[in-house]
């Protein structure tokens, strides 16, 4: 399985897309400049919904090479050989947490503005946004192909545009630390229960068309 892994998490990196991380640089790049205090953690959203992108692109690339025709042939398991995408996704979460510390300190050297409470925030965006986003698109792979994840994934990308302009232009970050523990809370327990039943429906799928 750590073979599989390798493949997977390399994949992340070799199959990034140069326009989607050019249009996310300068969404982020907007929010450090206009969105204040709260700036870093906004960037850090828009990073966490590139990972989840990221993600569900590099699932692509396995179906167009038809990788499951050779990994059918390996002594793997389907609960290993989906495993490897999942534990793919949670290596990829690192690099979601580094970029949402790196923007924060950014965003507090831009506005000389330091607060632990919106670090926190930031950091549990950045794990919980690619959770969920890749525990809903990578079933939709399993069992109806990479097209349907794509197409999820961008409806994905409605709410959680709202979410970030209900941040900024509304009174949801000015009201955020009354609740914060509360929200943080719903979002990990939501986020971990949705990637194990996604694990589990994901299984299904890859074992239904062996």
């Amino acid at each position: 399985m750590k073979g599989l892994v390798y493949k997977d998490f390399s994949l992340f990196y070799k199959s990034i897309d140069k326009k989607l991380i050019i249009i996310a640089a300068a969404a982020i790049i907007l929010l450090l400049v206009n969105a204040g205090d709260f700036s870093g953690l906004l960037a850090t959203i828009m990073f966490a919904m590139t990972v989840g992108m990221q993600n569900v692109m590099s699932f692509a690339s396995d179906e167009q090479v038809r990788w499951k025709k050779y990994q059918l042939t390996m002594p793997v398991n389907s609960f290993l050989a989906v495993g490897s995408k999942y534990v793919s996704v949670l290596l990829t979460i690192g690099l979601s947490i580094v970029a949402s510390i790196f923007l924060y300190f950014v965003a507090g050297i831009i506005y000389q503005s330091f607060d632990g409470t919106l670090l926190f925030v930031s950091i549990s965006a950045a794990i919980i946004i690619p959770l969920i986003w890749t525990a809903i698109c990578l079933p939709l792979t399993y069992w109806f192909g990479f097209r349907s994840a794509q197409t999820m994934g961008l409806l994905v990308i409605i709410p959680i545009f709202y979410l970030i302009k209900y941040f900024e232009d509304g009174p949801g970050l000015v009201s955020l630390t009354d609740t914060i523990s509360t929200y943080i809370l719903a979002g990990f327990l939501i986020a971990i229960i949705l990637f194990i039943f996604s694990y589990i429906v994901s299984v299904l799928g890859y074992s239904r068309k062996n």
